[in-house]
């Protein structure tokens, strides 16, 4: 079988969004109420520490798809004071946040062990502060935000060819910068963490054989395998993988705002900047050609993200291992692209409805595992009062 990107066709139902009068709905999507709706409409439990699991209505995958947000929209009235990232989290917030993760990354090893059938993928990822609010959909309620999902591999086989030009696998053109134009100072930056769990894998390993995503990005294989999530080391290595795209992003975009090398402020590997970035020319060059760029097009300078903004997951490859990566997220792509899968979206209610139980008994068998493990409590919505599944359409 070829390997090449793929398209998906994932039904979803027509929304009912009450949005006020004189309000437009990319205005409600960037706004607080946004989140009342999401937790009255599709929440599925909550933690004290405002860690709020959710139902994606309009989601990736019908087979598993639900997310992880901080919901702090309450607590801090600031939308740029909110938390966008794991390092920016509190230690308690950071400790149920690993919890849940591996709990629920748990459920999905168990309920699909096979990966031969099923592509198990656990994403997170930031909305940061420099995100146009002009952009249709994207919601800038600035939290951030983890998704996990489960697609049939035979529904991937059987897709489409994805078009290598659809934005969702560009990254909005960004993506050339990283994989084409800086992979390598990319991948030689970030080999200097000091990791015992995480092991760096040669690129010609580190591709699903169905899509060849991800394309020349660094990629760990989890060593010990899912057992290791629920170690805490694991997640300190996880973050620590984060820390360096941080340093290697800011160096980068400083750069091209000011035109200026130096190592950034409050830099977390100040001396491998020194070393392997600030004498790397190539490096040096496109960001002065970027920077030329977003002089001259207007257009292309109002997507770049100028505070760090990125992707992290954790996938399960064809040989069965556990695979992290990291990239930068830009407007108008999905975390899904990051392993050469496009979803398309149709607003088809009946196909939704024919797979609606069993995709919500599966949600809150997971959540019920949560509320098992202590760590807060289930909520009610209308699909599902009292947490047992009921037609609500």
């Amino acid at each position: 079988m070829k390997t090449a990107p793929r398209e998906i066709a994932t039904p979803c139902p027509q929304m009912s969004l009450k949005v006020p009068e004189g309000m437009t709905q990319v205005e409600f999507f960037n706004s607080p109420a946004n989140l009342k709706n999401l937790a009255e409409e599709n929440g599925l439990f909550r933690t004290p520490e405002d860690l709020l699991l959710y139902r994606k209505l309009v989601g990736h995958s019908v087979e598993f798809d639900t997310s992880i947000i901080l919901d702090c929209s309450r607590r801090i009235l600031d939308p740029l004071g909110r938390p966008v990232r794991r390092d920016q989290m509190k230690r308690q917030e950071k400790k149920v946040w690993s919890k849940m993760t591996q709990i629920i990354c748990d459920y999905m090893f168990e309920k699909y062990p096979d990966p031969a059938e099923h592509l198990i993928l656990c994403g997170e990822a930031s909305l940061d502060s420099t995100w146009p609010l002009n952009k249709p959909g994207v919601p800038s309620i600035r939290m951030i935000h983890n998704h996990f999902m489960v697609f049939p591999m035979a529904e991937l086989r059987n897709a489409k060819e994805a078009d290598a030009n659809n934005p969702n696998l560009t990254d909005s053109g960004h993506n050339t910068l990283f994989l084409r134009q800086l992979s390598e100072a990319y991948r030689k930056f970030l080999e200097v963490l000091d990791l015992q769990i995480l092991k760096l894998l040669p690129t010609e390993e580190a591709s699903l054989r169905l899509t060849g995503y991800p394309q020349g990005l660094p990629c760990w294989e989890v060593v010990g395998g899912a057992e290791r999530l629920k170690d805490q080391y694991f997640w300190h290595e996880y973050e620590q993988v984060l820390r360096g795209f941080l340093d290697f992003y800011r160096t980068f975009f400083s750069m091209v705002a000011t035109g200026e090398a130096r190592v950034p402020d409050n830099a977390n590997f100040a001396n491998q900047i020194d070393d392997v970035l600030l004498g790397n020319q190539r490096f040096m060059r496109v960001a002065r050609d970027l920077r030329e760029k977003v002089i001259q097009d207007p257009q292309f300078a109002n997507d770049i993200r100028w505070r760090p903004a990125y992707k992290q997951i954790l996938f399960r490859d064809d040989k069965g291992r556990l695979v992290v990566t990291i990239s930068q997220n830009s407007v108008g792509n999905a975390i899904t692209e990051l392993l050469g899968i496009v979803v398309k979206r149709q607003v088809d209610s009946e196909a939704y409805a024919a797979v609606e139980e069993g995709l919500v008994s599966r949600l809150l068998e997971v959540s019920e595992r949560l509320r098992a493990a202590n760590l807060g409590e289930m909520l009610s919505a209308p699909c599902w009062p009292n947490g047992h599944y009921q037609p609500c359409r």
